[in-house]
């Protein structure tokens, strides 16, 4: 039996002698690699990750202590360790176990992670919360470097370090989010990485004098002068925290023995442990950024099954060529220079490339500033990462009209990532903006046309919202406001987006059962008046809508208010969506099936409208 195999709940792995760790953090990798090859995930950060992990489970119990993971992407040895190892074949699978924390799961997570730099917050009001209740637990925050780049997490830092609350902050410095990292943060933390002297001279100061109190009170004075000697006052000591660092985040037993200080110092205290993304895999240390978020792979080799073009690719190649013509053209991104496809406009345009890290809302504040002042910025983010943004969008883009192009990437339903990161809630926010123009490309060819026609054909701010992946079996192209796709007499069905492909599935099967149906797709979803929709409404009296967004908001719900008061009296209304419930992680067909949102279930709702 290997040493993984005797692990089963939390508690397991403090039985264990301190000779099994390395051996333990080896079988660590294999597994991961193995079944993350199977199931895709999130691979060269947990595999970085194996060593702080093991010393965190050494030193907490997580079923009483609380962990607080930044991003969790970097959970997955968390979750291994404690009771769910035998579950990993339904990784990130419909019904399976998630790839990031879940207190839904296990009471060993203690709170949902999935978008970055809040740990610290959350891990104060844990400590906070302790405190006030007069309980007893530890709490540790447990963050990556790439979340330094989010202005949110030195919110924390700063209200953490003056409450003065006994807590933990294991900093996983590994010079990378998804891309490497960018900023005055990185460049501090390179600086630290190269004075490893104070570390193990306050290891060895530290067991020399434990068990003095009074020698430790007398030389405090001399250790503080050596200290100023070999490391600078850094920002995290400035702050009032106790530093302890940097740290070999790979030497675990070196880990343990530090976090036992730390916790033991009933204070705020930052451990900065260095590490490699991807370590012990050849080719995820090698491309890290091509392992951080992959699906199934041959695990000797690590190539990677499937692929094809996907629509953030084609945005960021029609961006890079109508920059080739536009010297205005600006493209900003938060840490997704390769998720948003623009790492291809950084390579050719390094200076009208701006990557500010994760931090959206600074992102947004700065296209205003650059469009006030002349340019044509484009800022390309993940719809779920758009919602960090939404007071820029109208104090600072929407109260003057900025012309700013927004891609909003990942617009719907995301797969495996689950309910942190869908796309369904910016149809809501983006249509409350005032002035704010939305296109809805569904094919290539859309997103290319709407691109150009956002930038030099709109005033004010735009959003051109697609999905993941490839497009479907649509591959028109319009850019008219709205475009009747098919004509037909017994209902009409109204859709946006990447829906069509859904849409004219469901229309060849009522045509089947005698049921004509007539499609139009809006190309803009902010278009205050659909005439060609209301013109149909009145022939067909009938409306299906099919979103792929929450109930709140959803634009079926608007145009039958608009149709109301245009006077257009129907027969019948149904608005498919996803509902006001919180959508988990699975694939697009399971999940629309599941919220009567797929094709089968528009037949459905059509036979029931038209035979009532």
């Amino acid at each position: 039996m290997s040493i993984l195999e005797t692990i089963q709940c939390s508690n397991d792995i403090k039985k264990l002698n301190e000779n099994e760790l390395v051996p333990l953090c080896g079988e660590l990798r294999e597994f991961l690699v193995e079944s993350v090859s199977k199931t895709g995930g999130h691979l060269a950060s947990n595999l970085g990750a194996v060593e702080l992990t093991v010393a965190l489970h050494r030193v907490y119990n997580t079923a009483k202590d609380r962990l607080v993971f930044d991003v969790g992407h970097q959970c997955y040895v968390h979750k291994i360790l404690t009771g769910r190892r035998e579950q990993f074949d339904t990784l990130r699978q419909y019904g399976g176990i998630s790839g990031f924390p879940k207190p839904y799961e296990s009471e060993d997570d203690a709170f949902i992670a999935g978008h970055a730099s809040n740990s610290v917050s959350v891990a104060l009001g844990m400590a906070k919360a302790r405190t006030l209740l007069k309980e007893d637990y530890d709490v540790v925050a447990f963050i990556g470097d790439g979340a330094l780049t989010g202005g949110l997490s030195y919110e924390g830092l700063v209200s953490a370090a003056a409450s003065g609350e006994p807590m933990v902050i294991l900093l996983n410095d590994n010079n990378m989010s998804i891309d490497p990292n960018v900023g005055g943060t990185a460049s501090l933390l390179q600086k630290l990485r190269v004075k490893p002297g104070y570390m193990h001279f306050k290891q060895g100061y530290r067991e020399l004098f434990y068990k003095m109190p009074s020698v430790y009170a007398f030389n405090h004075r001399t250790k503080e002068w050596i200290k100023s000697k070999i490391l600078p006052e850094n920002m995290f000591s400035a702050m009032g925290y106790e530093y302890l660092g940097p740290v070999d985040g790979h030497d675990v037993l070196l880990m343990e023995r530090v976090l036992r200080w730390a916790r033991d110092m009933k204070k705020p205290v930052i451990v900065h442990a260095v590490t490699k993304k991807g370590k012990g895999c050849s080719f995820a240390e090698e491309h890290p950024e091509r392992y951080h978020g992959v699906g199934p792979f041959d695990p000797k080799t690590g190539e990677i099954y499937g692929g094809g073009e996907s629509f953030s690719e084609v945005f960021g190649k029609t961006l890079c060529a109508l920059a080739d013509k536009d010297e205005r053209i600006t493209a900003v991104t938060a840490a997704m220079a390769s998720g948003t496809g623009l790492d291809r406009f950084a390579l050719r345009f390094p200076r009208r490339f701006c990557d500010v890290g994760i931090a959206e809302g600074h992102a947004a504040a700065m296209v205003s500033g650059m469009a006030k002042q002349g340019l044509l910025p484009v800022f390309a983010v993940y719809s779920s990462f758009l919602q960090r943004a939404y007071d820029m969008l109208i104090h600072d883009v929407s109260l003057q009209k900025l012309h700013v192009v927004f891609g909003v990437d990942r617009a719907g339903l995301v797969g495996s990532d689950g309910e942190t990161h869908h796309g369904i809630y910016d149809v809501n926010f983006l249509r409350s903006v005032p002035g704010m123009t939305v296109f809805c490309p569904a094919s290539f060819g859309e997103l290319r046309a709407m691109l150009e026609e956002a930038l030099y054909r709109v005033d004010g701010p735009v959003a051109i919202r697609y999905p993941r992946g490839g497009e479907g079996e649509y591959k028109a192209v319009s850019i008219e406001d709205e475009q009747i796709v098919r004509e037909g007499s017994d209902l009409t069905i109204v859709c946006y987006g990447y829906m069509i492909n859904d849409v004219l599935k469901a229309v060849r099967v009522l045509e089947e059962k005698g049921i004509s149906a007539e499609v139009i797709k809006l190309n803009k979803i902010t278009y205050a008046k659909f005439p060609k929709t209301f013109a149909s409404l009145e022939k067909t009296g009938r409306l299906l809508m099919p979103e792929e967004v929450c109930a709140i908001g959803c634009v079926g719900r608007h145009l039958l208010a608009q149709a109301s008061e245009a006077g257009i009296h129907l027969k019948a209304a149904r608005f498919l969506n996803l509902g006001d419930n919180i959508v988990p992680h699975g694939t697009r067909a399971l999940l629309l099936r599941d919220f009567g949102v797929d094709s089968d279930a528009m037949v459905r709702a059509a036979e029931g409208m038209c035979r009532a």
